[in-house]
């Protein structure tokens, strides 16, 4: 019998209850438009892309376990000021810079491209639906459940622009059943979101990026590249002047992943004083600055924004 797992971050329909379950034993935290879990540390955004933080635990599926309830931060009473001040002067309002406007990405398709493997285990990418690809079953007769709509929170309650139900709990709402029916799922699409995990010729899936975000002190940076499992005997990481040179391979079955790239830096490094340590779910690299001024990103190829960071904060979630 088919069982659907309650685990936050997996949520997939199992019948083998020694499958591993990758899952956040954490509540979600949502502070200030930042979305993340609280048992790890990526933080993003848009809701899209806190769906897709990658699991940070493993386990066995479960159909009982109660997930945690959303965590809100808020302020501390005890932190606000009585003291009546007399209001600022008033200012010229200041006009919105202008930017150019954000180019509409291409449709992607709604049908799997039947040129692309799926790897076992794959998950349906339609919100909603979860069902999990089992690597030799017969396709015929699948029907996906989802919810087309976007995702909405609104003073509180939760739910999707396609359909009427609001819940006021996250675990509620990420039980809300989906309002369409397709014959098919979707678990790898047209490939345009699979260009970063392009399947080589070994079987293993070569990642082309992986998330990464970094810190700094006056003479360091430290970055952090995010993939589980790395093979500590056979990875290489390579200091150059202003490049870093990555091969990462993973012991992470049934699918091995291959991160190879070649990272751009911001400025100069010291090659032989910069080491790195392999850790269980990500490469931590230090960077002995060459010149000792501020990075105000890592790679020498991002987006400046004009920020200021501040010695010793974290850095830009990539």
């Amino acid at each position: 019998m088919a069982l659907k797992c309650v685990h936050q971050g997996c949520g997939k329909t199992y019948t083998d209850p020694d499958e591993v379950c990758r899952y956040h034993p954490g509540p979600p935290v949502f502070h200030e438009g930042q979305k993340g879990w609280k048992c790890c540390k990526p933080r993003v955004l848009t809701f899209e892309e806190f769906m897709t933080i990658e699991p940070c635990t493993e386990g066995k599926h479960s159909t009982t376990d109660l997930p945690p309830k959303i965590e809100k931060k808020e302020t501390d009473p005890s932190l606000v000021s009585t003291v009546n001040l007399p209001p600022p002067p008033s200012r010229a309002p200041i006009a919105a810079p202008q930017t150019a406007p954000t180019p509409t990405p291409p449709a992607e398709s709604d049908v799997d491209d039947e040129t692309i493997e799926i790897p076992d285990g794959r998950v349906c990418r339609r919100k909603g639906c979860g069902a999990s690809y089992k690597k030799g079953a017969s396709r015929e007769g699948e029907t996906c459940t989802h919810h087309p709509g976007a995702p909405i929170f609104h003073e509180g309650s939760k739910g999707y622009s396609c359909c009427k139900r609001r819940v006021l709990e996250f675990d509620q709402f990420m039980k809300i059943e989906g309002c369409k029916t397709k014959s098919r799922h979707l678990f790898v699409g047209s490939g345009s979101k699979e260009a970063a995990a392009k399947a080589s010729d070994t079987g293993e899936e070569i990642l082309d990026t992986v998330r990464h975000d970094y810190y700094q002190t006056s003479t360091s940076v430290i970055a952090s590249f995010f993939l589980k499992k790395i093979d500590k005997d056979a990875a290489k990481v390579v200091f150059r002047d202003q490049e870093l040179d990555l091969d990462l391979p993973t012991t992470d079955a049934p699918m091995l992943k291959r991160y190879r790239a070649t990272v751009p830096l911001f400025a100069p490094v010291d090659t032989a004083r910069s080491t790195f340590k392999i850790l269980g779910t990500k490469l931590e690299v230090t960077l002995v600055k060459a010149d000792g001024s501020s990075w105000p990103v890592l790679r020498s190829d991002d987006r400046l924004t004009g920020e200021i960071l501040q010695i010793g904060r974290a850095g830009r979630a990539q």
